[in-house]
């Protein structure tokens, strides 16, 4: 179990810097070029870390609450503060720095009281509904692209979080990761379009208006109802009578990560 919460911060530190070091290589290019982006050694490595940090992720899913990993994930916009404000030259105001010390506070807790895993992996009927749910969001997110104007960058936010949180559901829900059993489980497929769904939304949703509105809208949709389901119908648990720490934990990370919504793009 050490192990697992050590994979999910460690994804949360990945995940951050990787962040402020695409927001470097972007800004050595014109606006909006993707491209000339891609030839930029910061941004390599960026999707470099970012690559690592979902292995972690993926790793530390099958070994810890998903109530943790969720809040490790959402503090990394912690990480992408504190880094950005030493590369990136953006300044934190108290109420973030306090906001980054209730995160490290959060998580802490978290560690702290964090049980093993649920048993609970679901059966083939789970794992369709996983596949069709991944599915609906990807529909719901193409029509919301096309056809919602208010609100855009909230609603695209939270639904790449819905998105988000589905893979990390989907990934308990994986009965074998070996070849070739994991080619044939309908939740393998329900981690890929909503990794990749999300991926969109949450690209179309910062560049649709506020990016403390689409970070903030995408962190609570990504590790609130994970959260509840992994308790109730996985079977996560803390530490026997550590319920109580662990939910001031999670809370405090969240509303951590809520306060540094900002940096949801580091270059914000």
């Amino acid at each position: 179990m050490v192990s697992g919460v050590v994979l999910a911060f460690c994804a949360a530190i990945c995940m951050g810097a990787a962040t402020v070091l695409q927001a470097m290589g972007a800004r050595r290019t014109a606006a909006g070029a993707l491209m000339p982006a891609l030839r930029q050694w910061p941004f390599l490595a960026g999707i470099a870390l970012d690559s690592l940090g979902f292995v972690a992720e993926l790793a530390a899913l099958r070994s810890v609450p998903l109530f943790v990993v969720e809040a490790a994930l959402a503090s990394s916009l912690a990480v992408t503060a504190v880094v950005g404000a030493a590369v990136l030259d953006i300044r934190l105001r108290p109420a973030e720095w306090c906001a980054v010390a209730a995160v490290c506070a959060g998580l802490a807790l978290l560690a702290i009281a964090a049980g093993r895993e649920g048993e609970g992996a679901g059966d083939e009927r789970l794992r369709l509904v996983a596949l069709g749910a991944s599915l609906t969001l990807a529909l719901l997110g193409r029509t919301a692209t096309h056809r919602v104007h208010h609100h855009r960058a909230a609603l695209l936010g939270g639904l790449a979080g819905l998105s988000f949180g589905l893979v990390a559901v989907a990934v308990r829900l994986l009965p074998d990761l070996a070849l070739p059993a994991v080619l044939t489980t309908p939740t393998t497929y329900a981690v890929v379009v909503s990794g990749l769904g999300g991926y969109l939304l949450l690209i179309e949703a910062l560049r649709s208006g506020s990016v403390t509105a689409a970070t903030a809208a995408m962190v609570i949709g990504e590790t609130v109802w994970p959260a509840l389901f992994g308790v109730l119908w996985l079977g996560d648990t803390t530490r026997p009578g550590f319920a109580p720490l662990a939910v001031t934990g999670f809370a405090a990370s969240i509303a951590g990560a809520l306060a540094l919504a900002r940096f949801g793009e580091a270059e914000g």
